[in-house]
């Protein structure tokens, strides 16, 4: 009876020394973790069930042993069931620690795999931000470029549209000038033909006249 207290008494130190190297970062911890996610592989889950079960049977009866030694009377209880008594109370209260303590490492190992597991996907996701935003200050210089080339082509647009704009004007003001004097050209083109065809009329009234006087001196 006294090895199973201090093998109680061990189950305990050993199981709130693991809860303290729990509370702090060191190499020891990642030992402990690896070693724990080792054990919840394969049937390992089912041997510590198997053994929390056994030990909450254990404890079940040592708590219906005190129940059956306290409702005895007071007269029938020696020193013997006393000392019984305060041992088996003892062992129930180790093995109830013990079974809490075991479900507290229990619980904090998920939480710090969740937790490892939770900064390892904030660190995939502030590795695809920082590529992200890489990427995107890229495409911006890209398009900065990309604009200012446009700029420059729409200025270059400009600047030819302005002197296309310019000859268009002065070839329209040569074509006035070209109509203004084709105009001036026809006038004239008919102010000599007008005179022209004066002088024809006139060069034949003169031939009629000279013909006359001819007719006239032979006959």
């Amino acid at each position: 009876m006294l090895a199973q207290v201090q093998l109680l008494f061990m189950v305990v130190f050993l199981e709130m020394g693991l809860i303290l190297m729990f509370l702090f970062r060191t190499p020891l911890r990642k030992l402990i973790i690896m070693t724990l996610d080792r054990v919840k592989r394969g049937s390992g889950p089912l041997i510590v069930k198997s053994v929390a079960a056994t030990v909450l049977v254990i404890m079940i009866y040592t708590v219906y042993s005190i129940k059956e030694l306290q409702s005895r009377p007071a007269d029938s209880v020696n020193p013997t069931d006393q000392i019984l008594l305060a041992h088996q109370i003892l062992e129930a209260a180790l093995m109830g620690f013990s079974l809490f303590l075991g479900l507290m490492i229990d619980r904090l190992h998920h939480y710090i795999r969740e937790l490892r597991l939770l900064r390892k996907t904030m660190e995939a996701v502030k590795k695809q931000d920082r590529t992200l935003d890489n990427i995107k200050n890229g495409e911006a210089s890209t398009l900065r470029d990309e604009i200012s080339s446009l700029r420059n082509k729409m200025k270059q647009l400009e600047s030819e549209t302005e002197a296309k704009e310019k000859e268009v004007q002065s070839q329209r003001a040569n074509s006035d000038s070209l109509k203004g004097q084709s105009e001036k050209l026809l006038l004239e083109y008919d102010r000599i033909l007008e005179e022209n065809q004066n002088l024809r009329s006139q060069l034949q009234s003169v031939d009629q006249t000279v013909s006359h006087s001819d007719n006239k001196k032979n006959t």
